[in-house]
């Protein structure tokens, strides 16, 4: 069973009219959400990255996520910001999931193609290994094309079934194909309120269209890994820790308005968290158990 993650574009603009402006945002009291928990294992701990690159990524674009990944849990002083975005996965039955940067696989050469079907991305995921607490995250480049990919979702996380069990997911550069999907709000939309696009903090619309998605991956895997934790819907199209937020990136958000978010004055680039290695960010809205509401870091 494998979740699956529409873009902030796709949720939160399609749903939405585009007469649905501000002013009538501020008039609609938003209801506690609530994800219940389903009495599933958590992972928690220690949990293993392990990446699987699909297709041509350069040096730079490949330092930029493993960078993002690294900053979730970085201890260094001062503490990035991202990791403290991250620490409110800590909230979902109390206990931390650290994330740590495993294996990189390299698969430059295409060698299952450059049309992908989920059977593929399973089996390009079980090339991390099955280690224990461990997600197998599959990461395919600009011009690949993966089954569902633009048409109903921007990446997926799931567990194969059996003996041998792991989590994995699966994010994709969209940057060539949906970019206006699955990379808002660093595109203009295809659909919806046609507000400005934001400059990308990394200088990479596709990269830094993954980074949100990848966040949202991984929130959703630690906290519904095996399609019984933390969800609100059904369990075939689950709403969780981030996809239940989709579109919030800072306060005063509302449909085709990502919210107030930071803006590097020389660069002109939106961002809302630092990372390590003066790494800026775009984080999403994550679902915080304590207040029942979407939480953002700014």
């Amino acid at each position: 069973m494998a979740s699956n993650y529409m873009s902030a574009t796709l949720l939160f603009l399609l749903c939405s009219s585009s007469l649905f402006g501000a002013s009538m945002a501020a008039l609609v009291k938003e209801q506690p959400l609530v994800l219940k928990y389903h009495n599933g294992a958590l992972l928690k701990g220690a949990i293993t990255v392990n990446l699987i690159w699909y297709g041509k990524f350069t040096p730079i674009q490949r330092s930029i996520i493993v960078d993002f990944l690294q900053s979730l849990n970085s201890q260094k002083s001062p503490v990035p910001s991202a990791a403290t975005w991250w620490k409110t996965t800590e909230k979902y039955k109390t206990g931390a999931s650290t994330l740590i940067v495993g294996k990189q696989i390299l698969d430059e050469n295409y060698s299952l193609g450059k049309s992908l079907k989920n059977s593929h991305i399973v089996y390009l995921a079980s090339k991390g290994g099955h280690m224990g607490r461990s997600v197998n995250l599959v990461l395919t480049a600009k011009d690949v094309f993966v089954e569902g990919f633009c048409m109903s979702r921007c990446g997926t996380h799931g567990s194969t079934r059996g003996k041998i069990r792991f989590a994995y997911g699966w994010v994709g550069n969209s940057e060539a194909q949906c970019a206006g999907q699955c990379a808002w709000p660093f595109y203009q939309p295809i659909y919806g309120p046609q507000t400005p696009p934001l400059v990308a903090p990394n200088g990479d619309v596709g990269i830094d269209g993954m980074i949100i998605n990848v966040a949202t991956v991984l929130a959703g895997t630690v906290t519904n890994p095996f399609n019984n934790g933390y969800f609100q819907g059904p369990a075939t199209a689950p709403l969780e820790a981030v996809s239940a937020c989709t579109g919030k990136f800072g306060s005063g958000s509302y449909p085709g308005y990502p919210g107030q978010v930071l803006v590097d004055k020389s660069t002109g680039a939106s961002y809302n968290a630092h990372g390590v290695n003066g790494r800026r960010f775009l984080l999403p809205a994550m679902w915080d158990p304590t207040k029942s509401a979407c939480w953002t870091l700014v």
